[in-house]
């Protein structure tokens, strides 16, 4: 829920005093999403995948995360293996009818997710039972869990193995950092992305299928 507007201002000044005075604290986020960039893009290069879920409004972000991923941010890339859970809108309603709506990103988190695979979780609340359901889901399938959420601290942040918490009552303020801090992340790794595919580059040639050596090859079926 948003936050009443202060008496006396317009609902666009109002609104930017919100956003201002949660902006400034966002700045000591900067080493958690350079970490978090780095982290995504080793991972993603290694063949890993990033689930990405939340409801109503981070619903939104997590889809727009997921779009710049395998999409991309400013300059061409390969593109990455990210996933917005509520996107499957198949999968959602059947889970949210058959298992109930707790577990409509859970069921996928189990379904997709591998060990040393990255789940994160967007909330402005902290409190959602199907976001509290996946992380619980992710820690079981040996995932690693982030959350971005309202302030802290909140069942979500505390559940999830790191959080970037948003210091204000406003919900809107909140989504709209989480938005920021969304692009903030994607170039952290795409500046990571080169030096990750370079170290997991293979030494050699890669050769797919069976390869059959002979100890006394027979040069008349070499020549073949």
């Amino acid at each position: 829920m948003a936050a009443a507007p202060a008496a006396g201002g317009t609902v666009l000044e109002d609104h930017l005093t919100r956003l201002a005075a949660a902006l400034l604290p966002l700045r000591d986020a900067e080493h958690l999403l350079a970490r978090w960039g780095q982290e995504v893009a080793h991972r993603l290069a290694a063949g890993g995948r990033l689930l990405v879920a939340g409801n109503g409004g981070s619903a939104a972000e997590a889809q727009h995360l997921t779009a710049e991923l395998v999409g991309k941010l400013r300059h061409d890339r390969q593109p990455l293996s990210a996933i917005a859970l509520h996107a499957e809108t198949s999968a959602l309603t059947a889970i949210g009818n058959d298992y109930g709506y707790d577990e409509v990103f859970a069921r996928q988190v189990r379904a997709h997710g591998r060990p040393d695979d990255l789940l994160l979780l967007m909330s402005t609340s902290g409190t959602s039972p199907n976001l509290l359901t996946a992380a619980h889901a992710a820690h079981d399938t040996g995932m690693r869990c982030w959350a971005f959420t309202g302030p802290a601290p909140n069942p979500l942040a505390d559940l999830c193995h790191e959080r970037l918490a948003i210091d204000s009552p406003d919900g809107q303020v909140v989504q709209e950092l989480h938005l920021v801090a969304v692009h903030v992340l994607c170039e952290y790794v795409d500046r990571a992305l080169p030096a990750a595919l370079a170290a997991r580059a293979p030494a050699g040639p890669v050769r797919a299928g069976v390869e059959v050596v002979l100890d006394d090859p027979d040069p008349e079926v070499q020549a073949r």
